[in-house]
């Protein structure tokens, strides 16, 4: 039977470009995130390029489709739990309870329903993978992230416990934790749509990761031979030693 594929917040950036990748080594992928027309572009985009993907409409805070996802798939050999995102950059002091609740929500539950939903199958496999879309900044904190800071935080620990309790099973656990990604929404939608403070982040840098360097990375981790885990993978741009240490040419 064909190796099956799912990746969550697959419409866009680098959900969209994993899915890409994943399809041109030969997986059959199911494409899953809210916007079905642009789920479905992405599919196009596969099918152009000789793959295989089934689009799936899904928000993964909604504990019983997520459930309904995993009852209409086969197999599942890889899991790349990808849909997450930031709200804002405000301090801690003056941030919104909404929106922490809300980056906890799609970055932390999402993920555990995901993992939860798909573990059965990825364990039936007999050499399943988990991908977790982690990021620096579950690793380090940072001024003005608290809400992001504590919600990748979580899905940081979310790896590394399931790890250690799969361990004997058939599975791996990967977590890929990017810095600076230039992707066309992720900073748009963490400033509600504020161009300028979007464009400000990046300014100066000369070559931010992209969506595509990101997938590059996840591809080769769950490309490895089956007993190979690669546990923690960190991207960063050459510009950006640290969270505070980036080089700027203005």
């Amino acid at each position: 039977m064909e190796r099956t594929a799912i990746v969550t917040g697959a419409s866009s950036g680098i959900g969209a470009a994993t899915a890409i990748q994943l399809a041109d080594v030969g997986y059959r992928v199911v494409l899953t995130a809210r916007r079905a027309d642009r789920l479905a572009q992405v599919a196009d985009e596969i099918s152009s390029r000789g793959g295989t993907a089934i689009a799936h409409q899904l928000d993964v805070t909604d504990r019983s489709a997520v459930d309904a996802l995993a009852a209409s798939v086969q197999r599942c050999d890889v899991l790349v739990a990808n849909a997450g995102g930031a709200i804002g950059a405000d301090t801690v002091a003056g941030s919104s309870a909404d929106d922490w609740l809300a980056m906890y929500q799609v970055n932390v539950l999402g993920t555990l329903n995901a993992t939860q939903a798909l573990l059965p199958k990825l364990i039936a496999t007999g050499a399943g993978t988990i991908v977790l879309m982690g990021s620096t900044a579950g690793l380090i904190s940072y001024e003005g992230g608290g809400g992001y800071v504590a919600a990748k935080h979580g899905t940081h620990a979310v790896a590394e416990t399931l790890r250690l309790e799969l361990c004997g099973q058939p599975v791996r656990v990967i977590e890929i934790a990017p810095g600076m990604v230039k992707t066309a929404e992720f900073a748009l939608n963490r400033f509600r749509g504020d161009a300028d403070s979007a464009a400000a982040v990046y300014a100066g840098v000369k070559e931010p990761l992209t969506d595509a360097d990101v997938a590059d990375a996840v591809v080769w981790a769950v490309t490895r031979p089956a007993h190979v885990n690669v546990d923690l993978m960190v991207l960063r741009p050459l510009a950006q030693a640290a969270q505070h240490k980036v080089h700027r040419v203005l």
